[in-house]
């Protein structure tokens, strides 16, 4: 029965005082002090590259850590879980994501919220090194692609894989592209779309005639980007095509490693769909912890350099064994 009835974090700065605040402040604001990432560039199968970022200390235990959507490696809640991973003895690998790591990428494809397979590379390409232990960490989009990941590959991952833990994902990526066009949302929806923007008409400059920008000014709501870019790029039929086989939703049931999904309860992000109650009720690897508060990877705690998702996250992956309850 992994679902966790009370969670740890009962108590966010007083000066957040509403889920958007919870969500903005701490990726504004807060900065994180690390050593100076690694990049390694690798070559994908079919012939594009990924950028990846290590912070190693010669450690036998790693992990890997996901971004979300438009973000990166250099995002304060990836650097801030890197840092609390590096001092409690593992290394780090932080991947970007194609186009996110400040250069175009080759091929006729980008990057979404299903793309499990390049996170399967990064994964097979770490595995060189030879570490015992392995463990993934995923935010919002980066928690839909480590979901999915893992459900494809059911039973067979690497042994070294032992635990997973992903934040704010939006287990059903159809429900999260409606509230997003919710009135309260514009913000983070407009922000999106912009960024977006410049890397679709960048795509469209390298690749002439491979999608048309025309009007791309008008697109206000993402089923229509994900209908009009998404979907064509990388092979669905339309954006619901695109939300039904991309959804973290249907991967959960076939998960075969202990994994941790936080998504507060009052995100601004996830309606209530984004919340696999029935799924993770007496699912016997997927624990499901839904703290009161917290907003969209936020979880700040006041006055301390670690947050609370770091905390938990630590705790997760390196706890000798996963109760059935916690």
């Amino acid at each position: 029965m992994p679902l966790i009835k009370s969670s740890s974090y009962t108590e966010r700065p007083f000066y957040l005082f509403n889920p958007h605040l919870e969500t903005i402040v701490p990726s504004a604001l807060r900065r994180v002090k690390i050593p100076p990432y690694i990049r390694e560039r690798i070559t994908t199968p079919d012939d594009d590259f990924l950028d990846l970022d290590w912070l190693q200390g010669g450690h036998d235990q790693l992990v890997i850590l996901s971004h979300g959507l438009e973000g990166d490696t250099s995002r304060p809640y990836i650097q801030g879980m890197a840092k609390a991973f590096a001092q409690n003895g593992w290394d780090v690998l932080a991947w970007n994501c194609r186009t996110c790591s400040g250069e175009l990428n080759r091929a006729q494809r980008m990057y979404h919220h299903g793309v499990s397979d390049d996170l399967d590379a990064v994964v097979q390409y770490a595995l060189k090194e030879n570490y015992k232990k392995l463990v993934l960490v995923g935010f919002s989009m980066g928690g839909s692609i480590t979901l999915k990941y893992l459900g494809t590959h059911g039973k067979q991952l690497p042994e070294v894989l032992s635990r997973a833990i992903v934040f704010s994902v939006p287990c059903d990526l159809g429900g999260s592209a409606r509230a997003l066009s919710e009135k309260g949302n514009a913000f983070y929806r407009k922000r999106f779309l912009r960024k977006l923007g410049k890397k679709i008409k960048a795509k469209a400059n390298q690749m002439p005639g491979l999608i048309d920008c025309e009007g791309y000014e008008k697109i206000e709501h993402f089923p229509e980007f994900d209908g009009r870019f998404t979907a064509p790029l990388h092979g669905f039929k339309d954006a619901d095509d695109f939300y039904q086989q991309a959804s973290a939703n249907r991967y959960i049931p076939a998960i075969r490693v202990p994994t941790l999904i936080v998504n507060a309860k009052n995100d601004p992000m996830l309606p209530e769909s984004c919340y696999p109650v029935e799924l993770a009720r007496d699912h016997p690897f997927v624990y499901l912890e839904v703290p009161e508060k917290g907003g969209h990877v936020g979880f700040s705690l006041a006055g301390q350099s670690m947050n609370w998702a770091e905390r938990r996250a630590l705790e997760f992956a390196s706890a000798p064994a996963v109760p059935e309850q916690q």
